[in-house]
């Protein structure tokens, strides 16, 4: 969800970055062999899959805990869900454990980012942006069409389920860019820095963090590509600089968190990357006072209302970082972010998003766990962000390796 102001563009929008990696042979014209060979996806080492599971499902149940609560203040949530505010899953859009349009479109992040590591391996040329915004609007087409509505081949299987052609409060600058847009990749026209940038982009830092743990020497470019990538996709629909900062530098922390790295150092180093940038400074401010507030243990409710509300990109990643860095566990981090007077389903899901990748699944509450919306989905998508440098996407001759380049490329169309 967002709100937003207005100001100028960012010149982050103009690179192009390609994945790294060996690049295939086999075009999508050539024939492939027959085989009779199966593959069953790759499943991510034991201590990954706990990081990569508990980021992305971390975000989806703070942005269902924060949903029914979104357009409410914290008196009328406390009136309702008593002193200590709504502490466990209860209906929103009629469903129990409902997502909300935050992880929809990270969902679809994901997704145009593993189709566009598709596209880089077997062809050999890829424009990331490019992929991300077409699968932003596969994303439009599940708010305006019934499933299965035209048809097309090409749509994949994220577009397959049923459960995301549910309209929740989607952000309307979202809407309207996509909707302008005539070229994909193209940065918006407009001056929006509201959240719906940031929140969506936890793929990108998470992506990015897997390719380096296979290729360690392209660790610190794969660093810097997780902030520029997640500032253009940020850009995609948002204009304004502040709009995309905020994004790169979300990303960025997520990868060094999945890293293994603390919290408080990821900042640090997120703001390093951060400062270099040509109108950094609404950012850095609102991340430095979140940190600041922390360190001076501030009462939460206080705290919260000095950091905003977080309808646009710098106060939600500032409410995020606020309740990450002071909550003893995942469950108290996550309650506190979505019970303030603001955007709960957008702060819950980017606390939740920063507190999974630090603690892991086992810290996420199973009773959320249990009733949330599309939790398959999210665990096979984080898997396959964990394991994606794994993937034999060449022409490799053998009847497994063909197996494997067409599952996957069936999964994640690279066109």
């Amino acid at each position: 969800m967002n709100r937003h102001r207005n100001s100028e563009s960012s010149s982050l929008q103009n690179s192009e970055p390609i994945f790294s990696g060996q690049h295939g042979q086999r075009d999508k014209n050539e024939q492939t062999v027959s085989t009779t060979s199966t593959f069953l996806p790759h499943l991510p080492e034991a201590e990954v899959r706990v990081k990569f599971r508990g980021c992305l499902l971390g975000g989806a149940v703070g942005d269902a805990l924060g949903a029914p609560v979104e357009f409410m203040k914290r008196a009328e949530i406390v009136r309702q869900f008593g002193a200590r505010g709504i502490q466990d899953m209860v209906p929103a859009y009629g469903v129990l454990g409902a997502i909300t349009d935050d992880t929809q479109m990270t969902l679809f992040t994901a997704e145009g980012l593993l189709r566009g590591y598709v596209r880089s391996q077997r062809r050999g040329i890829c424009h990331p942006p490019s992929l991300i915004d077409a699968a932003y609007r596969r994303w439009l087409h599940t708010q305006e069409e019934s499933p299965g509505g035209t048809g097309k081949t090409d749509r994949g299987w994220l577009f397959q389920q049923t459960e995301l052609f549910a309209q929740r409060a989607p952000g309307m600058t979202c809407i309207a860019a996509l909707k302008a847009k005539r070229i994909l990749g193209t940065p918006a026209d407009n001056d929006s820095k509201g959240c719906g940038g940031v929140m969506r982009v936890a793929p990108v830092g998470m992506m990015l963090k897997a390719l380096s743990a296979e290729h360690s020497a392209l660790r610190d470019a794969n660093f810097r590509q997780a902030f520029d990538l997640a500032c253009q996709a940020a850009a995609l629909t948002h204009g304004h600089p502040t709009g995309q900062l905020t994004a790169g530098a979300f990303a960025a922390i997520i990868f060094l968190l999945l890293e293994g790295q603390s919290l408080r150092d990821s900042i640090e180093q997120a703001l390093v990357l951060l400062r270099e940038q040509h109108h950094h400074e609404e950012t850095t401010a609102a991340i430095n006072r979140a940190v600041d507030l922390a360190e001076r243990s501030t009462p939460p409710e206080q705290a919260l209302d000095w950091l905003g509300e977080g309808w646009i990109a710098e106060e939600a990643l500032a409410v995020g970082i606020f309740c990450a860095l002071t909550a003893k566990d995942f469950e108290s981090g996550v309650v506190m972010a979505v019970n303030h007077n603001g955007d709960s389903d957008s702060t819950g899901l980017i606390a939740g998003h920063l507190l999974g990748a630090l603690h892991g699944i086992d810290a996420v509450p199973e009773r959320w766990l249990k009733n949330l919306e599309l939790r398959g989905v999210l665990e096979i998508v984080a898997d396959d962000l964990a394991t994606v440098a794994k993937w034999t996407l060449d022409d490799d001759q053998s009847a497994a390796g063909f197996a494997e380049s067409d599952f996957y490329t069936a999964r994640y169309p690279g066109s």
